[in-house]
């Protein structure tokens, strides 16, 4: 592999303080394509952006060069980025052919609402329909995975954190936000060569370590562990950033039971991971096989189901092979090994583990509903409720003030002209966005949660104007008080804020 990522701490200064001068930013790009060519990038099509770019001031040959990897003349590159064309040429991000530069590595801006960030990967293949040529060794650059991962994960301050299988280095630079101390592991050298550039490129400090899963880190614990690791789900494959070697949900399996030994006490762990669906098999059962053997609470969310053709088709196109003569013949090898494996379906989803000393609460669901990210303090919300509850009785409870969320909206829904509704509906307006039904005694109850009466004064009112006998609303009052603490709906007055 050729060394194409060695750029001099100086260089790599000017080049972040010269992307930032000409305002190649997230904000500065999306405002020179415009809404139109800006989503037509999203579906990886370059005409619109293309067409507004045309001008030759800094900011449009940058855009041109990496984000819709065009040529540009070497006089445009020299006046968006003087001296250092040469430099990156000499690093092996440009190559100069002619009178023309293009890129040979993507550099693009990402970031959040505090940093300013450029991610370098592998250029994006399959641009315009061209039948994209993927080596084993591609690094893939932010995508919907990567994202997903990084709104997930809970952004408490840390001591230690790891990315497992850290590809171009994404969730290092998220880690390093918030953390004192980053490592990040691949197997793929390429992807390590880029995490490093990625790192030093942001100005921060990432150990970098060659090895499959924890061997690099045998021996360590970290207060956080994040990975999105190769998940899918084959009879094999190449390509290092999606395929494990592994048979089936093998390796997401594997990762999810070592991770405990790499935590410290209550440290996180946040994983995405593909799953089988087996014939006969409750997916929920096999899931909870998973991590009851790990002694962490832990949250298991599905997102989708995807049937094997479909999943099939996604993936074979990730790779380029749609519309070549292998196409046909994988796809038939693919089905007929889930066939053979009683194969009904693949989820995809998230894991979110917690190191504990107690015993463990498990909840495993499916939720392919709505979601607002970022849901990193949704997680971290339903993990201190978790230890909260762990800790209250009933007797507490019903000590407790609680408030209701501000997100928090009831709808009443029955026919019109009906005098009183037929569905009483909780719903969030942020998070999971969940939405639950009550009856009249649950809604009163969530309805007088300002914080001003305890749980038990708010049960023993109700009791009195409903008509009910006290100890059973209490009993069934309790419950739902819990389950709406844990999903976020009601916050308790001695813990809020």
């Amino acid at each position: 592999m050729a060394r194409v990522f060695d750029l001099p701490d100086e260089d790599l200064h000017s080049f972040r303080e010269r992307l930032r001068e000409v305002d190649y930013t997230v904000d500065g790009v999306r405002d020179l394509l415009g809404p139109v060519a800006h989503a037509a990038l999203h579906r990886n099509e370059t005409t619109p952006g293309l067409r507004e770019t045309r001008g030759h001031d800094p900011l449009s040959t940058l855009t041109r060069l990496w984000l819709l990897q065009a040529s540009v003349t070497y006089d445009d590159a020299q006046r968006a980025l003087g001296e250092l064309v040469d430099k990156l040429r000499a690093a092996g991000i440009l190559h100069k052919h002619g009178g023309q530069v293009s890129a040979l590595l993507d550099v693009r801006p990402y970031g959040t609402d505090e940093d300013d960030w450029w991610v370098a990967a592998d250029l994006t293949p399959g641009m315009d329909g061209a039948r994209p040529a993927v080596t084993p060794d591609h690094v893939l650059g932010v995508n919907s995975s990567a994202t997903t991962l990084a709104q997930l994960t809970p952004r408490t301050k840390v001591e230690r954190a790891l990315d497992l299988g850290t590809g171009c280095g994404v969730q290092a630079l998220h880690l390093a936000s918030h953390a004192a101390t980053v490592v990040g592991t691949d197997v793929n050298e390429r992807a390590l060569a880029v995490a490093r550039l990625n790192a030093r490129l942001a100005g921060i400090e990432v150990d970098v370590r060659d090895g499959s899963l924890f061997e690099p880190v045998d021996g360590e614990r970290f207060d956080l562990v994040v990975s999105n690791p190769p998940f899918v789900i084959s009879p094999g494959g190449d390509l290092v950033y999606r395929d494990s070697g592994l048979a089936g949900d093998q390796l997401c399996r594997q990762l999810v039971n070592q991770l405990p030994k790499y935590l410290n006490d209550h440290g996180v762990g946040q994983v995405l991971a593909n799953w089988l669906h087996v014939r006969g098999e409750d997916w929920t059962d096999r899931l909870t096989g998973w991590v009851a053997r790990t002694g962490c609470d832990a949250w298991v969310v599905q997102r989708e189901a995807s049937d094997p053709a479909a999943y099939v088709e996604l993936w074979l196109r990730d790779a380029g092979l749609y519309g070549t003569p292998e196409y046909q013949r994988r796809y038939d090898e693919w089905l007929g090994w889930f066939e053979d494996q009683n194969v009904e379906a693949i989820g995809f989803g998230w894991l979110t583990l917690r190191r504990t000393n107690a015993k463990p609460v498990l909840r495993v669901e499916d939720w392919p509903h709505a979601i607002q990210q970022p849901l990193g303090s949704t997680v971290q919300r339903w993990l201190e409720n978790v230890d909260l509850l762990r800790g209250w009785d009933d007797k507490r409870l019903l000590g407790e003030r609680l408030t209701l969320r501000p997100e928090i909206d009831q709808e009443q829904l029955g026919r019109p002209g009906a005098q009183d509704p037929e569905h009483l509906v909780l719903r969030q307006r942020g998070g999971m966005c969940r939405a639950i039904r009550v009856d009249t005694a649950e809604a009163g109850f969530v309805g007088a949660c300002d914080g001003s009466l305890t749980v038990g004064q708010i049960s023993d009112a109700l009791a009195e104007l409903l008509w009910e006998d006290v100890d059973p609303l209490r009993h069934r009052l309790l419950g739902r008080a819990r389950e709406l603490i844990l999903d976020g709906f009601l916050d308790p007055v001695s813990s809020a804020g």
